[in-house]
């Protein structure tokens, strides 16, 4: 591969992960409108969790099914149980019911960790490199990220940011997603992006099948509910994979996991219009800092290497 070819390749990278995560910048605030609060419940976090894998292995099979696409190999079905454990099951579950007690600015402070949990994991398990420059970026960026959160739920009056045991079941939770991601992104280059998310949740479906179907709402769910729920099981859990499997693949895990950083701000962008939240100097400031350590972090970073062959 030239060079120039390798930079091509990062910059798509790059802009797919943003794309993803203009996707994903949604799923905080409708995964809490889909379970509700501790007061006022909706649908239950493990229907959520479950039902939403089940909407898509459904939209999987059909788009499998059309384009014939291959069976995985032997060597294939660990990474993507894997996988299907963390982004399918551990991360949604985990996050769902953790928004049952804590606001979406809270969850955010321990999601902000995304990055530089998923570079870690990256490096680990796909052998990836980095300079210590990239690294000191990585978490610089994170404690932007923390900051803000902390400084925009102080604003509004929010109170019991203390780590606890909320706190412990994001932080699992965030570790379960990065970890998914990376060992999806590993089978990625040989599966293609699409075809790896809609394995993924094919390979959940024995567990998440009969648990949607055993939580299946006895009570009355508020429209707005069902909406939260609608976005994250097609969104969230199925197109948004698409973009990110492949920014991971492409641009490397390691350099686009950084991309995450701005997950945050997508959220408040969001919420602008639908919730009629403002967007404030002091978020616009942080946003930019955030983007300036990401393209920090690029610099510092080795030419994406590229996954492991999977034999």
């Amino acid at each position: 591969m030239t060079g120039g070819a390798s930079k091509r390749d990062a910059a798509r990278g790059l802009w797919l992960g943003v794309l993803a995560m203009a996707m994903f910048g949604l799923t905080l605030p409708m995964t809490q409108l889909a379970v509700g609060s501790a007061a006022a419940p909706q649908l239950s976090p493990l229907f959520v969790t479950s039902a939403r894998a089940v909407v898509a292995a459904g939209l999987s099979a059909l788009l499998l099914w059309t384009t014939r696409a291959p069976w995985p190999r032997r060597a294939h079905w660990p990474a993507l149980a894997i996988a299907a454990l963390g982004n399918a099951i551990g991360y949604p579950l985990l996050l769902a019911w953790s928004l049952r007690h804590v606001s979406s600015a809270h969850a955010a402070v321990i999601t902000a960790l995304a990055p530089l949990l998923t570079a870690v994991a990256a490096a680990i398990v796909m052998r990836q490199r980095a300079r210590l420059g990239f690294w000191g970026c990585a978490l610089a960026g994170c404690a932007l990220v923390v900051a803000y959160s902390l400084l925009r739920a102080a604003g509004s009056g929010n109170a019991g940011l203390a780590p606890g045991a909320v706190d412990a079941v994001l932080f699992v939770a965030v570790l379960a997603a990065s970890i998914g991601y990376v060992y999806g992104a590993r089978v990625t280059p040989e599966l293609g992006a699409e075809r790896v998310i809609c394995w993924v949740t094919l390979v959940a479906l024995p567990v998440t099948l009969p648990v949607a179907l055993l939580n299946w709402p006895a009570q009355p769910v508020a429209a707005s509910a069902w909406v939260g729920f609608g976005y994250v099981s097609l969104f969230s859990m199925w197109i948004g994979f698409f973009a990110w499997y492949r920014a991971l693949a492409i641009g490397g895990a390691l350099r686009v996991s950084q991309v995450q950083l701005l997950q945050p701000f997508f959220a408040m962008g969001f919420a602008w219009p639908l919730l009629g939240e403002r967007i404030e100097l002091q978020s616009l400031g942080f946003a930019i800092a955030v983007i300036a350590t990401v393209w920090l972090g690029r610099r510092f970073s080795a030419s994406p290497s590229p996954a492991r062959t999977v034999r």
